[in-house]
């Protein structure tokens, strides 16, 4: 086959795939760590975990690509800014809720968020109906008995909302600053706004060589892996595929926090997970294709 029979469609469907593909190893890598995360917390909280894996990222990122001063202006950064303030937000908040309510509760709970981005512009009456199934499947998954904790739940809601955030700047830097750039600057904030906290609440004599292993295996399975990927990922598919693959998410978190956390969910939660992920997915999956905007098709014909 020569190179003038591959047409810009079948490229642009290459490229779809690989990062279709890439983004469900990203999905697993990211819910591996969480469930680690599950483990390191009792030891030593939720802000050292997220300060470990910042630092873990922005070691990987800073070395990579490092920032000009001549670039660093707020008209050209403040996504990147965003970025980092939306990350730190998010995973300080789902961290604490792993630790409060547990991961495959918290993982599904948080994924109210990207549902409710790709439904926010619709009209249709399949997405209300879908978007009534996700609820439903998460009042079913959190009890009618009123044992769950209310703390967790709701930090659970505001890592979903920053999820949300995550996606729509994690787009925009990924269509408008080169490389790893943008992420590098984001790491950077994000590590400056939890270091502090995590500095405050760390206490040494918890820490050990097993322990540390351990933090940094969090930190490049939940961190320096999936958020490197995600700008590759964002260049090759829309926040529509990229959501219909995150769909897959909860359960996959449910899955590790039973085998490494040993959580275990009732034949009615295993149903409330699998119902959030179907309406989610029915709901973005049958959403017609947008028209790609002129700065993404710019960003494509420079890739």
């Amino acid at each position: 086959m020569s190179a003038q029979s591959t047409t810009p469609e079948a490229h642009l469907a290459r490229r779809g795939t690989i990062g279709a593909a890439t983004q469900v190893g990203t999905e697993v890598s990211i819910n591996l760590g969480s469930a680690l995360a599950g483990v390191a917390m009792p030891l030593v909280g939720a802000p050292v975990v997220v300060a470990v894996r910042q630092i873990v990222m922005t070691l990987v990122l800073v070395p990579i690509y490092r920032p000009k001063r001549a670039e660093l202006s707020w008209a050209r950064l403040w996504p990147a800014v965003a970025l980092g303030v939306v990350m730190a937000v998010m995973n300080l908040s789902f961290y604490a809720s792993v630790h409060i309510i547990g991961l495959g509760l918290a993982a599904t709970i948080e994924f109210l968020g990207p549902l409710a981005l790709a439904l926010a512009v619709s009209r249709r009456l399949l997405d209300f109906v879908c978007a009534l199934a996700a609820g439903a499947g998460v009042v079913l998954l959190t009890g009618l008995d009123g044992t769950v904790d209310l703390v967790g739940i709701t930090l659970a809601l505001i890592a979903g909302a920053s999820w949300a955030g995550y996606i729509l700047f994690t787009r925009r830097v990924a269509l408008t600053l080169p490389g790893l750039e943008g992420l590098t600057v984001a790491g950077i904030v994000s590590l400056v706004l939890v270091l502090p906290i995590a500095i405050f609440t760390f206490d040494a004599a918890a820490l050990d060589w097993g322990l540390l292993g351990l933090l940094v295996a969090i930190g490049v399975l939940s961190s320096a892996l999936p958020y490197s990927l995600d700008t590759f990922i964002l260049r090759r598919v829309d926040t529509r595929v990229y959501a219909i693959i995150t769909a897959c998410g909860p359960a996959i978190a449910a899955l590790f926090g039973w085998l490494i956390l040993g959580e275990q969910f009732s034949a009615l939660q295993i149903v409330a997970i699998g119902l959030v992920c179907a309406a989610a997915a029915t709901a973005i999956a049958t959403q017609s294709q947008r028209p790609s905007s002129d700065l993404e098709r710019t960003a494509e014909a420079q890739l």
